[in-house]
């Protein structure tokens, strides 16, 4: 019972002190943040390489493309730009999720749950930069892949995908985002 009337003391004193405005997410435009999660992408891939068993069992995922053609990319407005990089880190979330589901050996496991984490967290960074993701609708294992779209068929291949994602469209992304320039000038 005490626990509940500290609870509402604290409460109490939000409103008093004006907690029912909620400030803006600052946005987050240090690209060390990125550096760290691609480091961590690339260390999936080194313990991954050294698993021996245990390592989960592969079909064909859809991926994003990693590739970027920057004359095209240049002539997508920031939005466009935004939702595809969205849409990517979601067919990252979905592939990684249900490969970990198959992985019993422990350091692996624990790295496919930190990378997923790790792509929730630029998730939230996007949200901090004020970017609003459209609805996007990720194709179940049969559909057809899009021009946005790859298939793999490996784990190592997978995390290959996820680590040249960062560090190609997400930067691209974070590199421009208009609140970064704002806040850099």
């Amino acid at each position: 019972m005490h626990t509940f009337a500290g609870l509402v003391s604290v409460l109490i004193v939000f409103v008093w002190l004006g907690g029912n405005q909620v400030s803006p997410l600052r946005p987050i435009c240090d690209l060390r943040v990125l550096d760290h999660f691609v480091r961590e992408a690339r260390d999936s891939e080194v313990i991954m390489r050294g698993c021996r068993g245990g390592c989960g069992v592969m079909k064909s995922y859809f991926v994003p493309l990693t590739r970027v053609d920057f004359a095209v990319w240049e002539h997508i407005d920031f939005q466009g730009q935004a939702v595809e990089v969205q849409t990517g880190l979601s067919l990252l979330v979905q592939a990684l999720s249900t490969v970990k589901k198959t992985v019993s050996n422990a350091p692996l496991a624990s790295t496919l749950d930190n990378n997923i984490s790790n792509i929730h967290s630029l998730g939230q960074i996007l949200h901090s930069l004020d970017l609003q993701a459209r609805s996007t609708v990720l194709p179940d294992d049969s559909a057809p892949a899009s021009s946005q779209m790859q298939e793999v068929s490996s784990l190592p291949e997978l995390l290959q995908v996820q680590s040249s994602f960062l560090r190609g469209k997400v930067r691209l992304l974070l590199s421009a985002a208009p609140a970064c320039q704002r806040q850099n000038s």
